[in-house]
Formats: C-alpha cells, sequence, structure tokens
C-alpha cells in the first residue's frame, strides 16, 4: 500500500477559485479512474496558498495504471488546461505508511 501526497501551490488568492473547479469538474473524473481522495487539506497556515490532497493505491503498479486512464480520459484532457493557469508549483510524493498508521501497511506487516 502506498498514499501518493500531491501538493499544488496556487497563485496568491487563487485557491477558491481552484477548488470550485476541482470540486465541481476534476474531482468526478479523478474517481472515475482513482477512486476517493483518502483527504484534500486547504493549508491554513505555514506555506498559504496550497492544496494538499492524499491517494491511496495498493502499489506503485496499480497508481500508475490509475494514472495512465487518468491522462488519457478526454474529460480530463479537456479539464487540465483551466486549472494549470492557477498553479504555480505542483509537487508529488510517494509515502509508505508504517504498520501503526491509522490506515496500516500490509506490505510492512506481512514481512
Amino acid at each position: 500500500m502506498i498514499v501518493e501526497q500531491r501538493t499544488y501551490t496556487a497563485h496568491p488568492g487563487q485557491v477558491p477559485a481552484f477548488l470550485k473547479l476541482v470540486e465541481t469538474e476534476g474531482l468526478p473524473i479523478q474517481r472515475r479512474h482513482l477512486g476517493a481522495p483518502l483527504g484534500y487539506f486547504q493549508a491554513e497556515s505555514g506555506e498559504l496558498n496550497r492544496v494538499v490532497h492524499l491517494w491511496l493505491y495498493e502499489s506503485a503498479t496499480d497508481r500508475d495504471s490509475r494514472r495512465a486512464a487518468l491522462a488519457t480520459d478526454p474529460d480530463w484532457v479537456s479539464f487540465v488546461p483551466k486549472v494549470l493557469p492557477l498553479l504555480v508549483r505542483m509537487e508529488s510524493v510517494i509515502l509508505h505508511p508504517t504498520p501503526f498508521s491509522a490506515i496500516g501497511n500490509k506490505r510492512m506487516t506481512e514481512e
């Protein structure tokens, strides 16, 4: 099991527009391919204008196949140019849950 943490930094003042566009258009497309996000968060302190979302996958292979399907979905291809102008930076980090985290880690606990 892995968690992908995606962090998007928006232009100042653009987080509300970004979140509205994601909620109304982007998330329904993502759910078709990625399932429901583990979490979707807006920064209130530290570096501002950031949105962090977490996605749970069975493995890196599972992630790769789901993301590939998303990338070729015509609805997603049409959606991406709408959000890119709102963003300054995008970052993706793959996380491996520890056995004692709330979601655990099958791979680590089976070893």
